[in-house]
């Protein structure tokens, strides 16, 4: 394994490093985080809710429809980006652990732009940061990564406004909905965009890699009034999942799931309630991301590399859930946009394949840089100059629950397949040609015993069988 102290110890020079980059070419990224936000945006399709700016970036860049997570939970999937190792290398399955707590000498991927000449700023959460007990300190965050690391404080649930706790009495877990006037300026992610603009301002006609993490849509779900009123309940349609769905879905899932499971005990306005704050809370993020984007341009920067991801997505009402931790497609699915300068499929989306591990060699390559050898993704770059190019064959991702449960998850261009191991093991299967919403599990149909020994074969093969030839 290349280490950070074997890799920062070699005799590569600069100008290896750089590639055929020269300082006036490096891009500056704009590297840009949302925390549990699913695809419920504009650019993905969605009828409802509002992203104008996320809508634009998109316009100008590559859309991934098909972009996976390696762990559906924020420290772990965070932390498999950021170092592009897979969690069964990192060894992190759960959070509130520190990157260095198991991996002391790895190479992170704003660490290799900060030792390549890069400023390497952070603004909000990056890696992993426990919302709301943790907002505004710097617990689990990586200080190799960082010239300047800052976790701005915010008011989060104690934010002054109309609102409540919609599963009050109903649940052990907290759904809190708080509509605020002004624009926030006691709140975390006003104050992450603040320091963005300043860092873009201070250092203009440097390089700089500026990780901007933002809470929202996280919960608590608090954003300015005028962000719900955006989405009155009347217009709101909770899902309706069709009865006895729940009775194929293995005990392990269920289990992963929690207490966020069996719809929390809401009843059909405190769904309403509940949407409507998370789509706020995805407007009001929105808004953040086109104040970053208007100082962009006011400097003529806009021609710089921009990354939007979320680190894993959210379940809103899809099998009774409202959680992510699930191997189903509302949780493992979450955003990536890419917009780099001068790719032919900028202004274009894909389906192919592709996984979050492939972010970290992704912009190594678009900065001219030298990766670590031991990274487990796949540049995205070909891609980003032919959208439409075969790709990767299956993406995976894994959850772990109490009493040594595991799952497993294959994704393929048809099927997902699910294995579960431990004191519940179990499989499933889903035809997403036919089944979009995965509600009918194969696994348990006699007359689907090839494809699932098929998608047993892929899950066993792993992502080395699975990556794109280029």
């Amino acid at each position: 394994m290349l280490t950070r102290r074997t890799f920062f110890g070699t005799s590569l020079s600069p100008a290896l490093l750089l590639g055929k980059k020269t300082a006036a070419e490096r891009p500056n990224v704009l590297f840009i985080a949302a925390d549990d936000m699913n695809n419920a945006l504009g650019c993905y399709g969605h009828p409802l809710v509002q992203s104008p700016n996320l809508d634009r970036l998109a316009a100008s860049g590559l859309r991934f429809d098909r972009a996976y997570c390696q762990y559906p939970l924020c420290g772990p999937s965070r932390a498999s980006l950021l170092t592009g190792l897979r969690p069964d290398s990192t060894h992190i399955f759960g959070n509130n652990i520190s990157v260095r707590d198991k991996l002391p000498d790895v190479v992170t991927l704003p660490q290799l732009f900060r030792h390549s000449g890069w400023r390497s700023v952070r603004a909000g959460k990056m890696y992993h940061m426990d919302v709301p007990g943790s907002v505004g300190t710097n617990k689990w965050d990586d200080p190799p990564s960082w010239d300047v690391s800052i976790s701005p404080p915010g008011q989060e649930q104690r934010t002054a406004g109309a609102g409540r706790n919609i599963t009050q009495d109903k649940s052990p877990a907290r759904w809190d909905a708080i509509a605020f006037s002004g624009d926030g300026k006691d709140q975390a992610d006003d104050r992450a965009t603040g320091i963005a603009i300043e860092t873009m301002n201070q250092h203009r006609d440097g390089s700089w890699f500026l990780g901007l993490g933002y809470l929202r849509p996280h919960l608590p779900h608090v954003a300015p009034g005028r962000f719900f009123d955006l989405y009155p309940l009347d217009a709101i349609q909770p899902v309706v999942n069709p009865r006895g769905d729940l009775d194929d879905i293995p005990l392990a899932s269920e289990i992963a799931i929690n207490t966020r499971a069996r719809d929390m005990g809401m009843n059909e306005r405190d769904k309403k309630e509940a949407i409507r704050a998370y789509y706020a809370s995805v407007s009001y993020m929105d808004w953040q991301v086109g104040r970053v984007l208007a100082e962009l341009d006011r400097l003529n920067l806009r021609r710089k590399t921009i990354v939007l991801w979320g680190d894993h997505g959210w379940h809103l009402g899809e099998h009774h859930r409202w959680h992510k931790r699930s191997l189903f497609e509302e949780s493992m699915r979450a955003p990536l946009l890419i917009s780099a300068p001068g790719q032919k499929g900028n202004g274009k989306a894909t389906r192919s394949l592709v996984e979050f591990v492939d972010i970290f060699p992704t912009l190594a390559a678009l900065a001219g840089l030298t990766p670590p050898s031991n990274l487990e993704g796949q540049s995205l770059v070909p891609l980003l100059r032919n959208p439409a190019r075969p790709w990767k064959s299956a993406a995976f991702s894994a959850v772990t629950a109490p009493g040594g449960i595991m799952g497993r998850c294959a994704v393929t261009a048809r099927y997902r397949y699910i294995r579960w191991s431990g004191p519940h093991p179990d499989e499933e299967l889903y035809d997403r040609s036919s089944d979009q919403r995965e509600y009918t599990n194969l696994a348990r149909d006699p007359k689907q015993a090839r494809p699932l020994a098929a998608l047993r074969a892929v899950l066993d093969a792993g992502w080395q069988a699975a990556r794109a030839k280029v």
